[in-house]
């Protein structure tokens, strides 16, 4: 399909037809022998691909990625790959976050975080094909010296995943440079706070209005995601006669029948429900309106609250509630059932909601104390030992009292083996 044609002084083109039946050339220069017949190799496949429809396998990629750039131009200048650009790292990150308006506000404000990290260690004009594994692996001991959590480590390298896959995908990059970097475990249990009954009674006490104390509730007694479900709640959404309300969920709409979910209301939960109800003005809509802006940032208002009832605020204030509530329930109720109600799935509600609590502890030790004593004496049918005691053995299984009865020959339990 290709040729290699000699020129004086040791340079070397390559002849081939392109699929529209043009014959061109490539002038590759003074090269040997040898790297003309394997540029030739890649050539021919570029074209094969060309011809099938397909796209190039793995090892084709990556040797493109890799191309010299003015090697690359030659090949762009005759239609066997695409145009090359030069993408700086900003630039690269800047207009993927831009695209992804797929996901939520709170995802991109997380991606605008991963991309500032990779920013701040490579610079905002280095070239996506320089990065490479072992750059990756320095920028995660990088996050770990800035001291971030291991969670917050591990959300960074996924993202940086996240992206550089992208980058694969768009063939900006052979490779992805933190492909065998291991993100870690974003559970953090040093985190997790139980947020007892009293607690939550004291800083109800302290809220400034109704709203505030069912904001509070809703996340306590009724495991809402703040702020996302929490302003979603409308008046329509409670059903008083059954006793359930309906909860919107923004972050789990994009799975099969998960954009809402159906959650008893609790007692501890409906009186507070009840006194805003009282308040609201004829004909609204939404249950929380006081604190709808965006802009009011309801976890600094909460610290406040909590500083007032004479408590310290505890880590990730709104998702330990949630975390605490779920914890609560599943003492009571199946943990299937639990995860409905408050809109996790199981693997996600033991890694990073369900809490082992104080009260635990003392419960397995109250239950240890109120077991009852497991041995008993044999029956005095029981022959003695030589110094004429009684040996006491543990009754564990009913049949086992009986076994005093089986009469043991000479030759014991086992078969006769005289004569054999």
């Amino acid at each position: 399909m290709a040729s290699i044609a000699k020129e004086p002084n040791g340079r070397r083109r390559i002849l081939f037809a392109a699929p529209d039946g043009k014959r061109k050339t490539i002038r590759l220069g003074k090269v040997s022998q040898r790297a003309a017949e394997a540029i030739r190799t890649k050539v021919e496949l570029l074209l094969a691909s060309q011809i099938s429809g397909c796209g190039w396998d793995n090892e084709t990629a990556r040797w493109v990625a890799d191309l010299p750039d003015e090697l690359a131009h030659k090949l762009a200048a005759v239609a066997l790959i695409p145009g090359r650009q030069k993408a700086t790292l900003a630039s690269f990150l800047d207009r993927y976050i831009e695209k992804r308006s797929d996901v939520k506000s709170g995802t991109q404000t997380a991606y605008g975080q991963g991309r500032d990290s990779l920013v701040e260690f490579f610079g905002a004009e280095k070239d996506l094909r320089s990065i490479h594994q072992g750059d990756a692996e320095e920028f995660m001991l990088f996050l770990k010296e800035k001291g971030y959590a291991d969670a917050t480590v591990s959300r960074r390298i996924k993202h940086a995943k996240q992206f550089f896959s992208a980058a694969v995908r768009r063939r900006l990059i052979a490779s992805d440079p933190f492909a065998e970097v291991k993100a870690g475990s974003q559970e953090n249990k040093a985190r997790f706070y139980f947020v007892s009954l009293g607690e939550s009674y004291q800083v109800l006490d302290a809220c400034p209005n109704a709203e505030w104390r069912l904001i509070f509730a809703l996340g306590r007694f009724g495991g809402l995601r703040c702020p996302s479900e929490l302003l979603a709640l409308q008046w329509p959404d409670i059903d008083w006669e059954r006793d359930r309300f309906t909860v919107r969920s923004s972050k789990t709409e994009h799975h099969a029948n998960k954009a809402s979910r159906v959650v008893p209301l609790f007692p501890e939960l409906r009186p507070y429900l009840e006194a805003v109800f009282e308040e609201a003005e004829p004909g609204s809509r939404y249950v929380i309106t006081t604190y709808r802006d965006t802009n009011i940032n309801l976890r600094v208002r909460l610290e406040r609250i909590i500083y007032r009832a004479g408590l310290i605020p505890w880590p990730r204030l709104f998702q330990n509630l949630r975390s605490s509530r779920e914890t609560e329930l599943t003492e009571r109720f199946p943990v299937h059932v639990v995860c409905q109600w408050i809109g996790n799935s199981v693997p996600v509600a033991a890694k990073h909601y369900l809490q082992v609590t104080d009260d635990h502890f003392e419960q397995a030790l109250q239950q240890a104390a109120q077991i009852p004593a497991q041995y008993v004496r044999v029956s005095d049918r029981t022959a003695r030992d030589a110094d004429g005691r009684t040996p006491v053995f543990p009754v564990r299984h009913a049949s086992l009292r009986h076994s005093t009865n089986v009469v043991i020959g000479p030759e014991g339990f086992e078969p006769p083996t005289k004569g054999l």
